[in-house]
């Protein structure tokens, strides 16, 4: 015997372990004894799946966010509505463990339901096949893993509840890390529970990959540089726009050929307090007359004040019933910043910007930023955050962890009807709820 003869005098104390933690769970639905219940079927009804989200332990509003902006065309979505309404990945083992199934002995090929160690000294509960564990239960100090195993270790579909109750994930697993497309429940820093769902590589989230369908919301955003630089000069032909690339960069999981119409575009009109797009006022009105949504943003300057920015972007701007909100894209540099007074200084100008332009308009704006201005700066700045939706650059196959309503995803795409490379945007859902944002968040005059 290999192992020592100890190990089988853990056999009754870790049964008694598992069993303990799957009837008295630190967070109800968390454990190994939940099981999967025969009525949580997914369900197909919006109000049912906004339902559901409220039964699990995850505060409401987080799964009622993803659910309310997915639906089946998303990878991943059916175990997302799986956990928000109930269920729990589990295995089944057998509770009688013959004694020369513990531990690992010479000459012996273990079968059926085993007790032994993986390489950390940590214990496996699991089903043997052919000498091999392929499912079970691992637990420690930390927390317990339920899944497939391969070698000892997780490797396939598994879950892993943290003891503390403060963390769960499932999804896939590849040699004992996070690796695939899987769901976590997290702490954050200020307590609250948060959602992840997407893929993970080697422990590390990556974020939602977005398949790019016909289903989806697409649009543009245009400046002077769209009719051309210096002497050469080109129109752009409304009658004519399709979406026919969505861009180089990054890895873009384009279903079929793209081939996407319009849908909205966003015009700049102004930057600072002296420069205007000449061409705003004929882009606004072709745009309109085409039936694609139209709304106009404004280039912040760290050289400007707040007030004289929204005063200017008012008297050069277009505003009329139906135009979606107006945006203020915010770009600066590190240094930029500092030159403005460093970043409180700066966020005061953007909310005086904010509060005249709402004030005229009778909506609020939306802040255009990039990945990280959103890491460096937005993320302490919890009002906005909480008041503002966000619209963000970020050229990734993968979407950002931040909920948002425009994703720029490329800066390179290509327009039927346009000269050179466009930006292309995606709407954060699908039609239904990009009806709701027209009717609930467009200027009403």
């Amino acid at each position: 015997m290999n192992k020592s003869f100890a190990l089988s005098i853990i056999v009754i104390g870790t049964i008694v372990a598992v069993n303990l933690l799957a009837v008295k769970p630190h967070q109800t639905g968390l454990c190994l004894g939940e099981t999967w219940a025969a009525q949580a079927i997914v369900p197909t009804d919006s109000q049912q799946l906004r339902k559901a989200a409220y039964l699990s332990p995850l505060p409401g509003d987080e799964l009622d966010y993803y659910l309310k902006r997915h639906n089946l065309e998303d990878e991943g979505y059916e175990m997302v509505v799986a956990f928000a309404g109930g269920k729990r990945h589990e295995v089944v083992l057998d509770q009688n463990i013959p004694l020369w199934n513990v531990g690992e002995w010479n000459s012996h090929r273990r079968e059926g339901t085993v007790i032994a160690l993986d390489a950390l000294g940590r214990t496996i509960v699991g089903v043997c096949r052919n000498d091999s564990i392929t499912m079970g239960v691992r637990v420690d100090s930390t927390g317990n893993y339920v899944g497939d195993f391969r070698q000892n270790q997780a490797t396939g579909h598994g879950a892993y509840t943290r003891t503390d109750g403060q963390g769960y994930y499932e999804g896939h697993w590849i040699d004992g890390q996070r690796d695939g497309f899987g769901l976590a429940v997290e702490t954050a820093t200020n307590g609250e529970m948060n959602l992840r769902a997407g893929i993970w590589h080697g422990n590390r989230f990556m974020g939602e990959r977005m398949r790019y369908t016909t289903e989806r919301i697409y649009g543009i955003d245009i400046s002077r540089y769209q009719h051309g630089k210096g002497r050469k000069k080109f129109p752009i032909h409304w009658n004519r726009l399709r979406i026919t690339h969505v861009g180089k960069r990054g890895n873009h999981n384009v279903s079929g050929i793209a081939d996407y119409p319009v849908s909205f575009v966003y015009i700049k009109s102004t930057e600072g307090t002296t420069i205007r797009n000449q061409y705003f006022v004929a882009d606004y009105r072709k745009a309109r007359r085409q039936g694609i949504r139209t709304g106009a943003y404004h280039f912040w300057s760290v050289r400007r004040d707040g007030a004289e920015q929204a005063k200017y972007f008012i008297r050069n701007t277009l505003f009329c019933s139906g135009d979606l909100p107006p945006v203020l894209d915010i770009e600066p540099s590190d240094a930029q910043i500092r030159m403005m007074g460093g970043e409180e200084r700066m966020f005061e100008h953007i909310r005086t910007w904010l509060r005249i332009v709402e004030h005229h308009v009778g909506v609020k704006p939306i802040l255009y930023v990039n990945q990280r201005f959103v890491n460096n700066y937005l993320s302490k700045q919890t009002d906005l955050k909480r008041d503002y939706s966000v619209w963000i650059a970020r050229y990734s196959e993968y979407k950002p962890d931040l909920r948002l309503t425009f994703w720029q995803l490329s800066s390179d795409g290509r327009v039927a009807g346009i000269q050179g490379d466009v930006d292309i945007n995606v709407f954060n859902g699908y039609q239904s709820q990009f009806e709701t944002f027209l009717e609930e968040t467009c200027i009403q005059k």
